[in-house]
């Protein structure tokens, strides 16, 4: 298992297009992938579980994957959110 926090810095936090995005991005990993938010925790691959999380800029999320690409799914994750802060 592997996990990496994240910081949301941009305005629009994680959603719409942004969570689309994400969703995308982590549904061609076989890894299960899940956002986790304070003591709340959804599927990466769940427009409403991302969306049922509220994330907002200056929150702190952490990304888990567990399975055959963990680790690159979790790379290539938080460097989407990260570059959605520049």
């Amino acid at each position: 298992m592997v996990k990496q926090e994240v910081t949301i810095v941009n305005e629009s936090g994680l959603h719409a297009r942004p969570a689309t995005m994400l969703i995308r991005k982590a549904s061609k990993y076989k890894s299960n992938i899940t956002i986790i938010k304070g003591s709340a925790q959804v599927s990466a691959k769940s427009i409403l579980g991302l969306f049922s999380l509220g994330v907002c800029k200056g929150e702190t999320i952490i990304i888990q994957a567990e399975g055959e690409d963990e680790q690159l799914a979790v790379n290539e994750l938080a460097k989407y959110i990260s570059e959605l802060n520049e």
